[in-house]
């Protein structure tokens, strides 16, 4: 697994956009992600921070069922 970059939840939520994602709501300082796949919903949860801990984001990526290498190609 490739080492993960230190990001904020902003670029976060803009390469899970990139991948299919849409906001479905925020409540405090959540935002909830669903993609909907012929398989069914897919559904993820960040956290908004100024900077994602490692595991938090490695959480965040297995959720939304992508691979880092996928979600490394989105983020910039």
């Amino acid at each position: 697994m490739p080492k993960l970059p230190p990001i904020s939840a902003k670029e976060a939520i803009k390469a899970l956009e990139r991948l299919g994602f849409v906001r479905v709501r925020q409540r405090g300082s959540h935002v909830v992600l669903r993609k909907e796949t012929s398989s069914g919903a897919i559904g993820t949860v960040v956290p908004i921070h100024k900077e994602l801990a490692s595991g938090t984001l490695r959480g965040i990526i297995r959720l939304a069922k992508v691979t880092p290498e996928q979600f490394l190609e989105n983020l910039f």
